[in-house]
């Protein structure tokens, strides 16, 4: 393709250092500041350069660049191609940036070229700095919205530095887009649902589990702000999660998100986010630890306090454990079927209490978020929530405390009060029938981790019952 004054069009490129950690704020960026005569000086930019000619190659510019701006040490080999993003500047000039993301490297990053550089440091990708370029802007919002490529084409006028109110990235939909694929994005219809409720949407970055049914995507406003877009699996945890959302989960306060909008014929909701990170897998000194569980163990008793308790039915639910029985046999330990069994005829003599109160009913250290730097504990995913017995809060999270009695004492007193007798049997009871049933749906989706965890609770809980 020719211009019209005959010549060949041709545009530099070039290469953008995305160096990712984990940090307390959640991911965080290595940003620096541009200094003296260079373009854009005195805004936040990535580490970054031009390809030096046809006989270097992009990612060998990469490694250059990073070395030569912060002191970091790539392997070629832990370069992963970000986002590319087709930009022209307000003066009219373009060029085409290749973004690439980096979580290895060796050594601390520093300002190495302090005539054109007088700052360093990691953002939190929530945080961002300000003033910072509009084009590596472009670049971070495409990356975040997991795009493969960008438009960004700004017009004569704009300023240089990012301002919401010209933000003219463009994302170009790659392969799948709008056919249910993750990495798009939601389908038509929810993207129009939520923009329905929160604006235009520049942005998509799915956050959802490993798991086949999970869907959840994080939507980028236009103008700012950002939601959760979640799909239930199915029309009943779309009903649970909504109705608790509706109901009990606003006298959490900050603690839990907030229902924004929800459409049941598309099984969707759009919520607002929470900070802090996800506890399970998480790292804490041991007085972190309990510190974090004390308020755990608040925020369970905000959660059945959050309604009055009332008269309902409180029984075992002991109906399906033959279903789930047979298709977790071939995966149990010697002896767990006889200890399920008897488990389950002494949980028949059991007194039925006749009040239930509001529950989670998924209450994990996966639905839990911790902010060190608020002293926040957060709870999200409420699609099992329904009245029930108290203590089926403390079944999936009971093994978080296994080998810790002082994180159980500190969950206890968070709460206000320790277990009662009957407490104690009935969760024992509820821990079996949720292993069995854990490891029935492992096998029969596919999910090793499901079945791995029901056979590591059955383990404990005899070890319990004869030590």
């Amino acid at each position: 393709m020719r211009n019209v004054s005959g010549g060949r069009h041709m545009v530099p490129v070039d290469v953008h250092l995305l160096a990712v950690r984990d940090g307390e704020r959640g991911s965080e960026v290595l940003l620096s500041r541009r200094a003296g005569g260079v373009y854009a000086s005195g805004l936040w930019h990535l580490p970054s350069g031009h390809v030096d000619g046809p006989f270097e190659d992009v990612v060998t510019a990469l490694v250059r660049e990073a070395l030569e701006e912060t002191s970091l040490v790539v392997d070629p080999a832990d370069v992963r191609s970000a986002v590319t993003v087709h930009h022209r500047s307000p003066a009219g000039a373009a060029r085409i940036g290749a973004f690439f993301e980096v979580r290895r490297w060796q050594g601390t990053p520093q300002v190495m070229e302090p005539e054109v550089c007088d700052g360093m440091g990691w953002f939190a990708f929530d945080e961002l700095p300000e003033p910072m370029v509009a084009y590596c802007r472009a670049g971070l919002d495409a990356y975040r919205a997991g795009a493969r490529m960008g438009v960004h084409f700004q017009e004569p006028g704009d300023p240089v530095a990012y301002d919401p109110a010209f933000d003219r990235l463009l994302l170009i939909p790659g392969p799948g887009h709008g056919h249910g694929s993750h990495d798009a994005g939601p389908d038509d219809e929810v993207r129009a649902f939520a923009e329905r409720a929160v604006g235009r949407v520049r942005g998509w970055t799915d956050v959802s589990w490993a798991r086949e049914e999970s869907r959840v995507w994080r939507a980028h406003g236009a103008e700012g702000g950002e939601w959760y877009v979640k799909i239930h699996q199915n029309q009943r945890f779309h009903q649970r999660e909504v109705a608790a959302l509706r109901g009990w989960v606003p006298a959490l306060g900050a603690a839990a998100p907030r229902l924004v909008a929800a459409d049941a014929g598309l099984r969707a909701v759009v919520l607002t986010t929470v900070g802090g990170l996800p506890l399970h897998g998480a790292v804490h000194p041991p007085e972190q630890q309990r510190r974090i569980f004390h308020r755990i163990g608040q925020l369970v008793a905000a959660i059945h306090t959050s309604a009055p308790p009332r008269p309902g039915d409180a029984t075992l639910p002991l109906g399906k454990l033959e279903r789930h029985l047979n298709e977790a046999r071939p995966h149990l330990g010697f002896g767990d079927e006889e200890f399920i069994r008897a488990t389950a005829r002494r949980a028949v003599a059991l007194p039925i209490p006749h009040q239930v109160v509001p529950t989670h009913g998924d209450f994990q250290l996966r639905n839990l978020r911790w902010d060190a730097t608020t002293d926040t504990l957060y709870v999200i995913d409420f699609e099992r929530s329904e009245e029930g017995l108290a203590v089926r809060d403390f079944v999936r999270l009971s093994d978080a405390w296994h080998g810790r009695p002082d994180l159980l004492e500190a969950v206890m007193d968070g709460y206000g009060r320790s277990f009662t007798p009957e407490e104690e049997a009935r969760l024992t009871v509820l821990s079996v029938l949720d292993a069995v049933s854990g490891i029935s749906y492992g096998v029969s989706h596919g999910d090793p981790e499901l079945v791995e965890r029901g056979r590591r609770t059955l383990a404990r809980l005899r070890a319990v019952q004869h030590p």
